[in-house]
């Protein structure tokens, strides 16, 4: 049966895009029910990225006849007629499903029934109610299931280890397909192209069921009956009222009342702990004010706030007019224009190709390293022993 198009398909309430919410703050999906879902370009970008990755993915893996690659054509020629199309698409696009086919490469050599599916729906509906979602890539052999799941952003770094949004594919797939096939295990696996990023977290069965039934279960109940208590954490990210939550508020109001202890000046151990707390304090605060600026946007005025027009800078509509009108007043063309100038690495890539311009300009292009930054000690990178030690002499990328 064919899949509705990616950005057509219904969002359910408990899916597993959200599952970090619902499962952690279980009132806030019934909360969030009613209030439209913004589309932002990134979204929108990432769903033609998806869009492009099936029809590589079938064109590639997949048989096909004279009917159905005339519908991928057709569907590859809309594709590519969409604005957020380029050869930065192309290429991260292209790299997954090279990644895919080789998973696929590999499941094929350990069973040579192995099954691929792509854009499955998958069912885990005996543990949340109406659990539907879609797997991009659910391969099987040999005991093993494995889902892939296509990222295509590249401004949050996502992990399969102990995401429940995966958890969810995974589960639903097993369910889905237990009764064909003797699964021992599944391999969860996350593939973001633009950060060169791939993870995958392996459980056994019994495992996954086990979370299941002890996590999402309770949680998943409470959440539909529009029940339990509202939690803020990590998960508001992407919440719908995260500007006006009141359990968020009031969790950020508690930081605010840090006491100090004396002398007058703070232990590096006090500073250690308070910027933990202002890096909080500031996205919540952006997120207040941003929903601040929506609601006075939308005629809802907000007590002693108002909407003025902000700074602008002046611009030349018509810059050949202008040109040509300097020109003839008698100025010369170098003293009005400036010189051309190089486009970046990231234009440059787009123009020429991303692996042809790194084989073309391999001995021009560096990356001298980046201006050090104070990180959380669970940070992933390498500690500095110091900027005079690790870095005497360096000029820093910002």
């Amino acid at each position: 049966m064919t899949q509705p198009a990616h950005a057509e398909r219904a969002h359910a309430l408990l899916g597993a895009s959200k599952a970090s919410q619902w499962i952690n703050c279980p009132p806030s999906a019934r909360v969030q029910e009613g209030i439209a879902e913004k589309r932002s370009d990134y979204a929108n970008e990432g769903t033609l990225a998806h869009e492009l990755s099936e029809i590589m993915l079938r064109r590639r893996l997949l048989p096909c006849d004279s009917k159905e690659r005339k519908r991928l054509d057709a569907a590859m020629e809309k594709v590519k007629a969409d604005t957020f199309y380029g050869p930065e698409m192309e290429n991260a696009v292209t790299d997954y499903v090279e990644f895919v086919e080789e998973r696929y490469m590999a499941a094929k050599a350990r069973s040579s029934d192995a099954v691929i599916l792509l854009e499955d729906r998958l069912d885990f509906t005996e543990w949340v109610p109406e659990g539907y979602g879609t797997g991009d890539v659910v391969l099987i052999a040999d005991g093993v299931l494995e889902v892939i799941d296509l990222k295509y952003g590249k401004g949050v770094p996502v992990s399969a280890f102990n995401n429940p949004q995966i958890r969810l594919y995974g589960l639903g797939a097993w369910n889905s397909y237990s009764y064909l096939y003797d699964i021992h295990e599944v391999h969860m696996t996350i593939s973001q192209p633009r950060l060169d990023s791939v993870s995958t977290d392996i459980l056994p069965i019994d495992e996954l069921v086990e979370w299941a039934e002890t996590v999402v279960k309770p949680a998943a109940l409470l959440a539909f009956a529009g029940e339990g208590e509202f939690a803020s954490g990590d998960h508001c990210r992407w919440c719908k009222i995260k500007g006006d939550c009141r359990a968020r508020a009031d969790a950020n109001m508690e930081a605010l009342a840090y006491e100090f202890k004396d002398p007058a000046r703070m232990s590096l151990e006090e500073i250690g702990n308070i910027l933990f707390i202002a890096e909080r304090l500031a996205v919540w605060g952006k997120d207040v004010a941003d929903y601040a600026y929506d609601q006075a946007k939308a005629g809802n005025r907000v007590p002693l706030w108002k909407l003025v027009e902000g700074r602008s800078n002046r611009a030349i509509t018509d810059k050949e007019a202008a040109k040509a009108k300097l020109l003839k007043a008698g100025f010369e063309a170098d003293k009005i224009l400036k010189p051309q100038e190089f486009k970046g690495i990231g234009d440059l890539e787009k123009l020429v190709g991303k692996k042809d311009l790194a084989a073309l300009l391999a001995d021009l292009i560096v990356k001298p390293p980046g201006k050090p930054a104070l990180v959380p000690e669970t940070d992933k990178r390498p500690e500095l022993n110091s900027i005079d030690g690790d870095f005497a002499g360096e000029e820093f990328s910002e």
